[in-house]
């Protein structure tokens, strides 16, 4: 399954007021594995710029001059995204602001119409209700490392935001194990010493333990739209 993890800057925070999309970071997940597959892109928005909005992601109208619009890239940015799960966290807010520059071109195209969206910032509210649920809260939560986030950045966002989703949403994003560390640990256990045998314990889960499991796969598969795979197995 193909997943973009994705979010904007923007000149301000109000799209019923023109403001305009300046920043667009993706991140390809495919499986569950962050792929390292990116798209990124700085945009001219043609007007100033929220005094606001400077404070949190430290762009400038005189920065982005010479970037191109978003009508010279938006044909790229579709390809990158069509028919995939978009990730993003308070998706109104992004996608309002991207269908807001569909509409100044005059195009067709809205993102319901091209993708599935998945909002984290929903799902994280489900998972951890009455507490704080941005992104630095859900860092500090799940362990992921965002001391490098000075100002907002859409690719670093959404680069932070794909190891929050996989972590909120089952754990490690990818485990490989190499033909050489296989090898080597085949060798170790023909040619160490013998060992006594351990007996581990098993220990079942408890009632408590089991509810709060299946809550959570509960609130996966609603937010899946009923296309988790556990529940047709």
């Amino acid at each position: 399954m193909r997943q973009i993890v994705l979010d904007t800057e923007t000149t301000g925070l109000e799209v019923e007021q023109q403001h305009r999309v300046i920043e667009i970071g993706c991140v390809e997940i495919l499986n569950r594995r962050i792929t390292g597959k990116t798209y990124h892109r700085y945009l001219n928005p043609e007007r100033d710029i929220d005094e606001g909005a400077k404070a949190v992601h430290g762009l400038t109208r005189e920065k982005l001059a010479k970037e191109p619009t978003f009508s010279q890239v938006h044909a790229e940015f579709l390809d990158f995204i069509r028919d995939t799960e978009l990730i993003i966290h308070n998706a109104p807010f992004d996608v309002a602001f991207l269908n807001g520059e569909f509409t100044r071109i005059d195009t067709p195209h809205r993102l319901a119409d091209l993708c599935r969206v998945l909002d984290t910032l929903a799902l994280a509210r489900q998972m951890h209700p009455g507490q704080r649920n941005n992104l630095d809260a859900l860092c500090k939560r799940y362990s992921v490392d965002n001391s490098h986030r000075d100002y907002h950045g859409a690719l670093l966002d959404a680069r932070i935001l794909a190891e929050v989703y996989l972590a909120m949403t089952g754990g490690q994003a990818m485990l490989v194990l190499s033909a050489e560390s296989d090898g080597a640990r085949s060798r170790a256990r023909q040619s160490g010493p013998a060992r006594a045998a351990i007996r581990i314990p098993l220990i079942r889960a408890d009632e408590t333990e089991l509810a709060a499991h299946e809550h959570v796969l509960a609130l996966l598969d609603k937010a899946s739209g009923g296309k988790t795979v556990w529940r047709k197995l």
